[in-house]
C-alpha cells in the first residue's frame, strides 16, 4: 500500500506568531471601528454612546462582549408586539365602554398643561379629578393598610412588583393574598424575575400558587434570551389595584426593611407610598388596573390568549360603574381608626418619627408609566420639563443620584436664577459605583448653589420630586439614566397643594435627619478621590 507523503505549503510555512499577531491586530481595529460606528449610530444619548466607546478601547474583549450583551435595549420584538396587542384590546375594550383616559388637561393651570400633554401622548393617561390620597410613611402604615384592603377584597386584586422577599410583615401579606383567593377573589401578581430570584425558588411561591393566586414572572431570563433581549431590563413598578377603586403607587417593594440586605451595612430601606382611592369609571386606579393587565398579558402569548377571551369579563371587573360609595366610606373610616395606633418606626440607629398624614380630597393627578422602546423616555423629559419652570422650589428625594448633562445643568440653572434646590440623597448606598459615580457631580452642584444633604438614618430608598408648592412627580424612578431609559418605571404627577404639600412635609422631616455636605469640606478631598469619583463618572450612564 503506498505511502502518502505530507506536503506543506511554503506560504504556510512562513507564517510566524508575528504574522499572526498583525492579522488580529486588524481584525480587531476593524472590529472596534464597525462596533464604534454601530454605537454612534443608534445610540441617541450622547453620554451613553461615549461612556461605551469608553468601555469598549478601555477594556476591548469585556467591552465587546458587554456591549452584544446589554448595549442596546432590546426589550424583544415578540414582548413589544405582545404590549401592542394588549394595549390594542384593551384600549378596544375601553372604548367600547366609553371610558376616556386621554382627557383632563383642562383641569390644570396653563404653565402645566403642556407637560401633562407630553404624558398624554407617549401613555394615553390624561388628568383625573377627585381622589382621595393619603401619604403612607412608614412600613407599618403600609402594609396594615394594603393587608387591611387585601382583606375587604370583594372581586380583583392586582399586585405588580420588582422585589418580593418573605419575610417578616411580608409574610401577612402572602397569609392574606392566599385567604382573599380561596374566598373566590381573582388575585394576579406580577413579580420580576431578576428583583425576586430568590421568591421564585421558595415555599412562599409554591404557596400562592397553589392557594390559587396567578403568580406571573416579568421579563424571565436565560441564556438563549440574552441573544434576543437584554436581561437587564428590569420591571421596577410597584403598583397595587384592589376592586378597581383602591390603588397603590410608591417606592415600597414587597419587602419587610427589619429583614431585607441587612448585609449591605447601609441601614434599612426607608419607603412611602399613596393610597388613592375613587368612585369614578376613570381614574388613577383603573389606570395602574390597565397597566398592571397589559404587563401580565404581554408576558407569554398564553396570557395573550386569555385576555383576548375574557376581554368582556374584565370590562366588568376592571371598570366596575358606581361603586358602593356607603362601603367605600365604610371601609376608609375603618382604616383610619387602624392607622391611628401606629407606632414610630425604627429607622437604622435612630427613630424618625414622621406625623400621621391625613387624607386629602379632590386630588387631580395623572399616570405616567414609562418603558424602553415604548413610551420614548417620557419620565426623563417629564423631569427636566417642570425643573425648568420651577420658580421658587426644586427638591428632589432620591436613592440615586447620577444624571446625564442635560438633567444636573438644568438642576445647576435653576440655582443660578434663584430657585431653591435640595437634593436629598443617603449618605450611604448599598451600590460602590453608584456612590462614587454621584460624588462626582457634587463639586459643580455646590459650586452653582445647590444644597446636598446626606440622609443619615438609613438607606432613603424613597423617590419624590416637589416643584414649588403645586406640582410632585412620586413612584418608582430613581435619578439615575438605568430608571430613565432601561427599566420599566411608573410615577404619578400630582397637581394639587394639599397632597403636594404632604410630600414636602415628609420631605423635611428627612432633612431633619441628614448632614448638610458645605463646598469647603468637599473640596478639602485628596487629589486620588477626585480622580476616582471622576473615571467612574466616565461610565455613570451604563449604571
Amino acid at each position: 500500500m503506498p505511502v502518502e507523503t505530507l506536503v506543506i505549503d511554503p506560504q504556510v510555512a512562513s507564517w510566524t506568531w508575528t504574522d499572526f499577531a498583525g492579522l488580529g491586530l486588524i481584525l480587531h481595529i476593524i472590529l472596534m471601528v464597525v462596533l464604534t460606528l454601530r454605537i454612534v449610530s443608534v445610540q441617541r444619548n450622547i453620554g451613553v454612546a461615549i461612556a461605551w466607546i469608553a468601555v469598549l478601547f478601555t477594556l476591548p474583549i469585556f467591552g465587546l462582549i458587554a456591549y452584544i450583551l446589554v448595549g442596546e435595549p432590546m426589550i424583544g420584538s415578540r414582548y413589544r408586539k405582545r404590549v401592542q396587542q394588549a394595549r390594542q384590546l384593551m384600549n378596544e375594550m375601553a372604548q367600547r365602554e366609553r371610558l376616556v383616559f386621554n382627557k383632563g388637561q383642562s383641569l390644570l393651570p396653563m404653565h402645566y398643561r403642556g407637560v401633562s400633554q407630553m404624558g398624554t401622548r407617549w401613555t394615553g393617561f390624561g388628568v383625573f379629578p377627585e381622589h382621595q390620597m393619603q401619604l403612607l410613611t412608614t412600613p407599618h402604615a403600609i402594609f396594615q393598610r394594603l393587608i387591611a384592603d387585601i382583606n375587604n377584597a370583594r372581586r380583583t386584586i392586582l399586585m405588580e412588583f420588582y422585589i418580593l422577599y418573605p419575610k417578616g410583615q411580608i409574610l401577612e401579606v402572602i397569609d392574606a393574598l392566599m385567604a382573599a383567593a380561596q374566598r373566590g377573589v381573582e388575585c394576579h401578581i406580577l413579580i420580576d424575575s431578576v428583583g425576586s430570584f430568590s421568591f421564585f425558588n421558595s415555599d412562599a411561591h409554591k404557596s400562592l400558587e397553589k392557594a390559587g393566586v396567578f403568580v406571573h414572572q416579568s421579563l424571565p431570563v436565560g441564556l438563549f434570551k440574552t441573544l434576543f433581549q437584554r436581561s437587564d431590563l428590569r420591571n421596577h413598578r410597584k403598583i397595587v389595584v384592589i376592586d378597581e377603586h383602591v390603588g397603590y403607587i410608591g417606592s415600597f417593594n414587597l419587602v419587610d426593611p427589619k429583614f431585607f440586605k441587612q448585609d449591605k451595612e447601609v441601614g434599612q430601606w426607608i419607603d412611602v407610598a399613596i393610597r388613592s382611592v375613587s368612585e369614578h369609571e376613570v381614574s388613577i386606579t383603573t389606570a395602574m388596573a390597565k397597566v398592571v393587565v397589559t404587563d401580565i398579558s404581554a408576558e407569554s402569548n398564553d396570557n395573550l390568549d386569555a385576555l383576548d377571551k375574557r376581554v368582556n369579563s374584565y370590562t366588568r371587573k376592571l371598570y366596575v360603574r358606581n361603586p358602593t360609595i356607603n362601603e367605600m366610606n365604610s371601609r376608609i373610616k375603618v382604616l383610619d381608626e387602624i392607622i391611628n395606633y401606629l407606632d414610630p418606626p425604627s429607622m437604622g440607629a435612630k427613630s424618625i418619627v414622621i406625623p400621621q398624614m391625613p387624607v386629602v380630597e379632590g386630588v387631580v393627578a395623572q399616570l405616567i408609566p414609562s418603558a424602553p422602546q415604548v413610551t420614548a423616555h417620557v419620565i426623563y423629559h417629564t423631569l427636566v420639563t417642570v425643573i425648568h419652570r420651577a420658580n421658587h422650589r426644586i427638591r428632589i428625594t432620591t436613592p440615586y443620584f447620577v444624571p446625564d448633562e442635560a438633567l444636573s445643568g438644568a438642576l445647576m440653572t435653576a440655582a443660578k436664577r434663584g430657585v431653591e434646590v435640595t437634593l436629598i440623597i443617603p449618605e450611604k448606598v448599598d451600590s460602590f459605583l453608584v456612590q462614587h459615580a454621584s460624588q462626582a457631580y457634587y463639586q459643580d452642584l455646590l459650586e452653582a448653589g445647590v444644597t446636598i444633604a446626606l440622609f443619615k438614618g438609613g438607606l432613603l430608598h424613597a423617590k419624590t420630586v416637589v416643584i414649588d408648592d403645586d406640582y410632585c412627580l412620586f413612584g418608582t424612578v430613581n435619578i439615575d439614566m438605568r430608571s430613565f431609559y432601561l427599566n420599566m418605571e411608573v410615577t404619578l404627577a400630582i397637581y394639587t397643594p394639599e397632597m403636594v404639600a404632604q410630600v414636602a412635609d415628609c420631605q423635611e422631616t428627612y432633612l431633619q435627619n441628614c448632614r448638610f455636605l458645605g463646598l469647603e469640606e468637599w473640596q478639602q478631598r485628596s487629589n486620588h478621590e477626585r480622580l476616582f469619583d471622576n473615571v467612574v463618572r466616565l461610565f455613570s450612564p451604563l449604571l
